[in-house]
């Protein structure tokens, strides 16, 4: 029979006998990663912008002035003003609490919705495993833009912001990938030896799942995640470009950018800040996410 004290993925003896973790490992590989530390920083600063805002600028992204419409950049405007007269830099800054706000949101209920499934449909499989499989084909089967599109408006209050409306409709539509990815994780990781070793000995099917397979499953289904969350926010941005997404006096890069196509040739500086600060932050996102991901995969060792 095995050794009851067995050694999992999760956790192994480095060289001094010393029990060593997976984490510990993966901290150790992004301690060395140099993408790991540009996107963290990035990722600090864009998390400083959307809650912290105050720190980059002391304007008011509504205060607007018809007499300053589409001057260039000054000393109190580096980014310039719009064709409303706003301060750019201030409304770009600003403009990073929504786009994080539904990306993180809508994000978590992806992830919660996918750890769920996937994991249900790994572990029991048969007929459990069939009904989910085929509930994620019909959802991946659902046009995103067009599912999005009619979601957002009839979550859509005619009164409120739509930040929830955003955020319901991004979480429902984009969890399929997180449960495929977490389905096939626990496929693999349910047929080691040290899962069949625990049945063995007596571990509860509760035990098995949430001590032994979970924890060893994570490291593509954070992966997956971390991307996810880049892609929303520039689901966001797309949706409120289209007009179906944030609305009223909120404040989005995707709004920005949609105010500004109608004046690019008078004037591209409303259009062009809000779209880098959109790309650099989908960006560092997935480097985060491909960082992680070579560090917490064993078979990269």
């Amino acid at each position: 029979m095995s050794d009851p004290n067995l050694i999992t993925v999760a956790e192994a003896p480095d060289v001094s006998g010393r029990s060593r973790s997976l984490a510990g490992d993966a901290w150790a590989d992004l301690r060395r990663n140099k993408i790991f530390w540009v996107s963290a920083v990035l990722v600090v600063v864009i998390l400083l912008m959307a809650f912290l805002p105050s720190l980059f600028t002391s304007a008011d992204p509504g205060a607007c002035a018809l007499s300053n419409k589409h001057k260039g950049p000054t000393g109190s405007a580096i980014f310039g003003y719009d064709f409303q007269g706003c301060d750019v830099f201030a409304r770009t800054i600003y403009g990073t609490r929504a786009s994080i706000e539904v990306g993180v949101l809508s994000t978590l209920m992806a992830g919660v919705l996918g750890l769920v499934f996937g994991l249900s449909a790994g572990y029991f499989g048969g007929t459990t495993d069939a009904v989910l499989s085929r509930l994620t084909d019909i959802m991946l089967g659902v046009p995103f833009l067009l599912g999005a599109v009619v979601f957002s408006g009839r979550l859509s209050g005619s009164e409120d912001d739509g930040v929830w409306a955003v955020t319901l409709t991004l979480g429902v539509l984009t969890w399929t990938s997180a449960a495929r990815v977490m389905r096939s994780s626990v496929i693999a990781v349910k047929s080691q030896d040290y899962v069949a070793a625990g049945r063995m000995l007596g571990a509860s099917p509760s035990r098995l799942m949430f001590r032994h397979i979970l924890p060893n499953s994570m490291a593509s289904f954070i992966v997956v995640l971390t991307i996810l969350l880049g892609t929303n926010i520039a689901a966001e941005a797309t949706l409120s470009y289209l007009g179906v997404g944030l609305k009223g006096d909120a404040v989005s890069w995707g709004l920005q950018i949609a105010e500004a196509q109608d004046y690019a040739r008078i004037a591209a500086h409303p259009l062009i800040w809000p779209s880098v600060f959109l790309a650099a932050t989908v960006l560092a996102f997935i480097m985060l996410g491909d960082a992680i991901r070579d560090a917490f995969d064993p078979k990269l060792r």
